[in-house]
Protein backbone atom coordinates (compact mmCIF):
# COMPACT_ATOMS: atom_id res chain seq x y z
CA UNK A 1 0.00 0.00 0.00
CA UNK A 2 2.84 2.41 0.75
CA UNK A 3 4.09 2.05 -2.79
CA UNK A 4 0.62 2.82 -4.15
CA UNK A 5 0.31 5.98 -2.05
CA UNK A 6 3.79 7.06 -3.14
CA UNK A 7 2.57 7.07 -6.74
CA UNK A 8 -0.31 9.46 -6.02
CA UNK A 9 0.54 13.14 -6.55
CA UNK A 10 -0.09 15.42 -3.57
CA UNK A 11 -2.56 17.47 -5.60
CA UNK A 12 -4.77 14.38 -6.00
CA UNK A 13 -4.65 13.55 -2.28
CA UNK A 14 -5.51 17.15 -1.38
CA UNK A 15 -8.33 17.33 -3.92
CA UNK A 16 -9.81 14.00 -2.89
CA UNK A 17 -9.66 14.94 0.78
CA UNK A 18 -11.37 18.25 0.05
CA UNK A 19 -14.15 16.51 -1.88
CA UNK A 20 -14.71 14.07 0.99
CA UNK A 21 -14.94 16.96 3.47
CA UNK A 22 -17.37 18.79 1.16
CA UNK A 23 -19.56 15.73 0.73
CA UNK A 24 -19.70 15.03 4.45
CA UNK A 25 -20.48 18.68 5.22
CA UNK A 26 -23.29 18.66 2.66
CA UNK A 27 -24.82 15.57 4.29
CA UNK A 28 -24.64 17.18 7.74
CA UNK A 29 -26.24 20.33 6.34
CA UNK A 30 -29.18 18.19 5.18
CA UNK A 31 -28.41 18.82 1.52
CA UNK A 32 -28.20 15.17 0.47
CA UNK A 33 -31.49 14.27 -1.20
CA UNK A 34 -31.47 10.73 0.10
CA UNK A 35 -30.35 11.68 3.65
CA UNK A 36 -32.09 14.92 4.75
CA UNK A 37 -32.56 13.56 8.28
CA UNK A 38 -28.81 13.66 8.96
CA UNK A 39 -28.72 17.41 9.67
CA UNK A 40 -26.16 18.15 12.36
CA UNK A 41 -24.86 21.70 12.23
CA UNK A 42 -22.15 21.01 14.82
CA UNK A 43 -20.69 18.30 12.61
CA UNK A 44 -21.11 20.49 9.52
CA UNK A 45 -19.26 23.35 11.25
CA UNK A 46 -16.30 21.08 12.10
CA UNK A 47 -16.11 19.77 8.54
CA UNK A 48 -16.38 23.23 6.96
CA UNK A 49 -13.71 24.60 9.33
CA UNK A 50 -11.42 21.72 8.38
CA UNK A 51 -12.11 22.17 4.69
CA UNK A 52 -11.32 25.89 4.90
CA UNK A 53 -8.06 25.17 6.73
CA UNK A 54 -7.09 22.55 4.16
CA UNK A 55 -7.81 24.85 1.22
CA UNK A 56 -6.02 27.76 2.89
CA UNK A 57 -2.94 25.68 3.65
CA UNK A 58 -2.88 23.82 0.34
CA UNK A 59 -3.67 26.73 -2.00
CA UNK A 60 -0.02 27.51 -2.82
CA UNK A 61 0.46 23.88 -3.84
CA UNK A 62 -2.81 23.58 -5.73
CA UNK A 63 -2.52 26.65 -7.91
CA UNK A 64 -5.49 28.76 -8.99
CA UNK A 65 -6.80 26.19 -11.47
CA UNK A 66 -7.42 23.60 -8.73
CA UNK A 67 -8.01 25.91 -5.75
CA UNK A 68 -10.74 28.06 -7.34
CA UNK A 69 -13.42 25.34 -7.61
CA UNK A 70 -12.62 24.16 -4.08
CA UNK A 71 -13.04 27.73 -2.81
CA UNK A 72 -16.36 27.99 -4.68
CA UNK A 73 -17.58 24.77 -3.07
CA UNK A 74 -16.46 25.97 0.34
CA UNK A 75 -18.30 29.26 -0.09
CA UNK A 76 -21.47 27.40 -1.12
CA UNK A 77 -21.28 25.28 2.03
CA UNK A 78 -20.68 28.34 4.19
CA UNK A 79 -23.74 30.05 2.72
CA UNK A 80 -25.83 26.88 3.16
CA UNK A 81 -24.73 26.76 6.80
CA UNK A 82 -25.83 30.37 7.32
CA UNK A 83 -29.19 29.57 5.76
CA UNK A 84 -29.67 26.43 7.88
CA UNK A 85 -28.63 28.03 11.17
CA UNK A 86 -31.43 29.36 13.37
CA UNK A 87 -28.97 31.55 15.30
CA UNK A 88 -26.67 33.48 12.98
CA UNK A 89 -22.97 33.71 13.72
CA UNK A 90 -21.38 37.11 14.03
CA UNK A 91 -19.63 38.20 10.82
CA UNK A 92 -16.30 36.39 10.66
CA UNK A 93 -17.34 33.75 13.21
CA UNK A 94 -19.11 31.37 10.83
CA UNK A 95 -17.56 28.03 9.89
CA UNK A 96 -14.29 28.49 8.05
CA UNK A 97 -14.45 32.27 8.19
CA UNK A 98 -11.24 32.53 10.20
CA UNK A 99 -9.58 31.38 6.96
CA UNK A 100 -11.84 33.02 4.36
CA UNK A 101 -13.08 36.15 6.07
CA UNK A 102 -16.78 36.88 6.47
CA UNK A 103 -18.97 35.28 3.81
CA UNK A 104 -21.96 37.20 2.45
CA UNK A 105 -24.68 36.13 0.05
Amino acid sequence: MTRDVADVPAIEVLGTTAVHLMSAAAVHLGLAEDMPEHRDLGEARALIDSLAGLIDGAAPHLGHHHAAPLRDGLRSLQLAFKEASAVPDAPGDGPGEKYTGAVHA
